[in-house]
């Protein structure tokens, strides 16, 4: 059960985010007509690192809703009695000032967003623009309902639709920006066509080799889209892009780490890395003396490796020698910090780049 904590307020959570530079003027004139609670229900979890914990009480509840953390809404896809894994939340309020401060809107918008949730995003964009020009989509229609309850008591009428955020969304013609506040392990092109030339796409991406980055995509006239990776996000997966586990085949073979395996965690490095080596999946956790990360791959290989101790690999191949080569490739490169990658996306796929879209990671495995 979750410890008794002091609550705090909205007012001061607005403020706080203001403060930071998250927030500027208009937004948090909108942010002020909108309290986080009305979209939160009396069932609720914390998110700890390795599972979630129940919220109890009156005082534990608003002190997590007035908070700058997630609070988690649904487990297991709303299954009873489950693993406890979360599926849907309520976004990290700070995450949620940055992507909409990204998605630079302006009065006469048409704003889609992927994930409609508790509907709080939806209700502040409905709020800001208006809610004629807000359309919300979501896969779930328990979810969905609850959203529109919400958002209908808190005195707003947007567009929302039951269904799957990566098909097109009937009769709702082109937009001018589009927010998915659900992780994609790409972006589908279906997304971009429903956005017009010069729209703006934001959306936390998560690939096998890094857990979640924030990328703004401006749409061309050739309906390709390009755009700067903007710093870490953590987001529950679209639930068509959840990730599918690897089997691991073998027995474990013990050599030197040659490379600190906190290395690997590092975003820039994890950009670099996921574009060179494709379908490699990396999970990690920090530690008191560096980190412990799990890696495997599609074919079946795996490496366990931590700080200070011997990495052990099994499966085919050299799944750990091809990491120390792309960490070799990436120190040549000067080491680029994640702000210099960014992402471009066309009907036939998705390049990683670096410094500028001409200069392309090129994958070095099939």
């Amino acid at each position: 059960m979750s410890t008794v904590r002091e609550a705090g307020t909205y007012p001061a959570l607005v403020q706080d985010l203001a403060d930071r530079g998250l927030l500027d003027a208009r937004w948090r004139q909108v942010w002020e007509a909108v309290p986080r609670s009305q979209f939160i229900g009396p069932d609720i979890w914390r998110q700890l690192p390795d599972r979630c914990e129940p919220v109890v009480g009156t005082a534990d509840w608003l002190a997590l809703v007035n908070s700058d953390e997630p609070v988690v809404t649904q487990l297991d896809d709303g299954a009873e009695d489950g693993p406890g894994i979360a599926t849907s939340s309520n976004s990290q309020p700070s995450m949620v000032a940055r992507m909409l401060g990204l998605l630079s809107v302006e009065d006469g918008h048409r704003v889609l967003e992927i994930g409609t949730g508790t509907g709080y995003v939806a209700a502040l964009l409905s709020e800001r623009l208006g809610e004629e020009q807000v359309y919300s989509v979501e896969v779930d229609p328990g979810l969905a309902q609850q959203a529109a309850d919400a958002i209908a008591g808190a005195g707003y009428r947007p567009h929302l639709h039951v269904g799957d955020g990566a098909e097109q969304i009937p009769g709702m013609g082109p937009v001018d920006r589009l927010i998915a506040t659900c992780a994609l392990r790409y972006i589908p092109y279906t997304l971009l066509r429903q956005l017009r030339p010069g729209g703006i796409l934001v959306a936390p991406v998560a690939r096998e080799f890094w857990s979640g980055a924030l990328v703004r995509l401006h749409v061309q006239e050739d309906g390709t889209a390009a755009g700067p990776f903007c710093g870490s996000a953590m987001y529950m997966p679209m639930r068509a892009h959840r990730p599918v586990l690897h089997e691991i085949e073998g027995n474990g073979r013990s050599r030197a780490a040659g490379l600190d395996p906190a290395r690997i965690l590092d975003l820039g490095f994890a950009l670099y890395a996921g574009a060179r080596l494709p379908g490699v999946r990396v999970s990690g956790h920090d530690t008191a003396d560096g980190a412990r990360v799990w890696v495997s791959s599609a074919e079946g290989a795996g490496v366990m490796a931590a700080t200070g101790e011997d990495v052990l690999q099994y499966g085919p191949g050299f799944l750990w020698e091809e990491i120390e080569q792309a960490w070799r490739e990436y120190e040549e490169a000067g080491r680029p910090d994640a702000g210099e990658f960014g992402l471009t996306v066309t009907p036939r796929g998705h390049q990683v780049w670096v410094r500028s879209p001409n200069l392309v990671v090129r994958p070095s495995r099939a």
